[in-house]
């Protein structure tokens, strides 16, 4: 390890499930060979961070790696901590490479990187390895990353991507969630049977399975009924049935037997429902967490043709031309950055209803959106749903607050064809009630995404340098690491403007609003724009701190 380097550090640490506490002595851990030390310029807080926090060692990407890397691979990374063990959350970072070991290829000295997070190349028993999760994160002074973590082996692609010294620091951090958001609208949805996957047919008859099938041929098809398809394996019941399937074709109306085919989705998997004339008797629970982490999708049809489910699944889930837009929990962090990717977006014929429930803070979303929507010439209005419900007519609603009851509401003011984009991050096995008489009658569409991808980085980073986009226009605060765990608690009740920002380096600044910096650091406060961060009001801020 570089010498000049000091031998403790100050840290955020996650030691249990609602246990944070900031660390003033970290240990500096050596490098390997494979290894680079990162030293983090900024890092946001994420919303994502506080369900780590409750959920703690059962976080599912919080757990063990099974494959990618052997156990005794694992075990020669320090920063490598799944379980129970203490772990370094921060996955939003921005920073610079100061050491790197005797084999490190592909990272040198002196890089400004932008760190991409999601190892999905990395699995663990229910989800993925990410940086600030099973491997620590950025809400340190120095972190240790591994080339055979930060390379992708599919596309030999660095998961940390050069940023040139243009914009803040702020700016470039605040990348990964807005990359998140750009992912949730530019995900490819898959619109036939799954290549070489497991078909399962649960039918008596079923019309429309030849053109499925002359569309993608899957490995296996397994029925349950009496239809007859050729090649199948016939299995008397669902009871018999081992493991999941990538496709069920379900023609039937029974709530019960649809909600044990929730139950044998795979990963990424498809439940297309033809109803036949029928509609089922009540609401079907649906585990909204899988479609978020998992990428289950629900389609269907009224009719008899199973194709017709699979031909109303849209290519992405990009907004429309001429959609009617309702952003939900739009006044919290996130939904501050979909109302702006909204109002910017291009897509002609649109209008935007930003929802919330607290008048103050749809204010503050009111007072930094609309102008953006104006100027672009998208019709906004900012509304209260407590004092103001929500009707009937919506071709796109995105949902950024976690509560099952707002994904059903979603799916009753849907219009025909609407996508209803379940962002917000719903635990695995958080079951919401939907009608899916509806989502298969009127291809209503439910998504879920969760976070990002090495090509949604780069289109946002692109975005930032060349000016097309200021991410700085979601920063709603900035601490330092004494402020961290008030910025947690902020995140957590829903009571943030926006992003907070943290700065590693500082370790004794606690958290202030850009609104309250004229009182407490009037310095900085000077050099903000029209209320917004910049790169020299960050610059500031530091020199402020020495």
């Amino acid at each position: 390890m570089t010498q000049d380097l000091p031998a403790t550090q100050h840290a955020i640490q996650f030691v249990g499930a609602d246990q944070v506490v900031h660390n003033e002595a970290k240990a500096m851990y050596d490098l390997g060979p494979t290894q680079l030390l990162l030293a983090p310029e900024a890092c946001g807080i994420c919303f994502s961070d506080t369900k780590l926090l409750h959920a703690f060692s059962n976080h599912p990407r919080k757990s063990e790696v099974r494959s990618g890397l052997s156990a005794a691979e694992l075990a020669t990374i320090p920063s490598y901590r799944p379980g129970d063990a203490a772990g370094v959350p921060g996955h939003e970072p921005v920073g610079r490479i100061v050491a790197v070991g005797s084999d490190v290829q592909h990272h040198r000295v002196g890089e400004r990187v932008l760190v991409q997070t999601d190892y999905r190349h990395l699995p663990t028993a229910s989800s993925n390895a990410a940086f600030g999760y099973n491997f620590e994160g950025a809400l340190q002074e120095y972190v240790v990353l591994d080339e055979r973590v930060i390379m992708d082996p599919a596309t030999g692609e660095r998961f940390l991507i050069p940023v040139s010294e243009g914009p803040s620091a702020s700016a470039v951090a605040l990348i990964e969630p807005w990359a998140c958001v750009e992912a949730a609208y530019a995900w490819g949805e898959r619109q036939t049977l799954k290549p070489g996957g497991r078909l399962l047919v649960v039918a008596d008859a079923v019309e429309g399975l030849d053109t499925l099938l002359a569309q993608a041929a899957p490995a296996s098809i397994t029925v349950v009924g009496a239809a007859e398809v050729p090649g199948a394996t016939v299995a008397a019941s669902l009871a018999e049935l081992e493991g999941t399937f990538d496709d069920i074709v379900y023609v039937g109306s029974d709530a019960d037997v649809a909600e044990a085919l929730g139950a044998k989705l795979g990963f990424g998997a498809v439940l297309d429902v033809v109803l036949a004339g029928g509609s089922f008797d009540r609401l079907v629970k649906i585990d909204v967490g899988r479609v978020h982490y998992d990428l289950i999708r629900y389609t269907g049809t009224a009719g008899t043709d199973a194709a017709a489910g699979y031909a109303r699944i849209p290519a992405q889930c990009e907004l429309r031309e001429g959609e009617r837009i309702a952003i939900v929990g739009a006044a919290g962090p996130m939904g501050l950055m979909h109302t702006v990717r909204t109002a910017v977006s291009g897509v002609p014929g649109i209008t935007m209803d930003a929802v919330d429930v607290d008048d103050a803070r749809l204010a503050h979303l009111a007072a930094v959106v609309a102008p953006v929507a104006e100027a672009n010439g998208v019709p906004a209005s900012f509304r209260n749903s407590k004092t103001e419900p929500l009707e009937t007519g919506y071709s796109y609603i995105a949902a950024m607050v976690p509560a099952p009851f707002l994904i059903a509401q979603a799916v009753d003011i849907a219009t025909e064809g609407a996508i209803v984009n379940a962002f917000a991050g719903f635990a695995i096995g958080t079951m919401a009630e939907l009608d899916l008489t509806k989502i298969a009658t009127d291809g209503v569409y439910l998504v879920g995404t969760s976070g990002s991808r090495i090509q949604d980085m780069k289109t946002m980073l692109a975005k930032v340098e060349d000016g097309t986009l200021d991410t700085n226009v979601s920063l709603w605060a900035v601490t330092g690491m004494a402020g961290v765990a008030d910025g947690i608690e902020s995140v957590n009740n829903r009571t943030s403007g926006g992003k907070i920002m943290v700065y590693p380096m500082l370790p004794d600044l606690g958290l202030v609003t850009l609104e309250a910096l004229a009182d407490t650091l009037p310095e900085v406060a000077a050099e903000l724009v029209d209320g917004r961060w910049t790169k020299a009001a960050e610059a500031a801020l530091l020199a402020s701190q020495r």
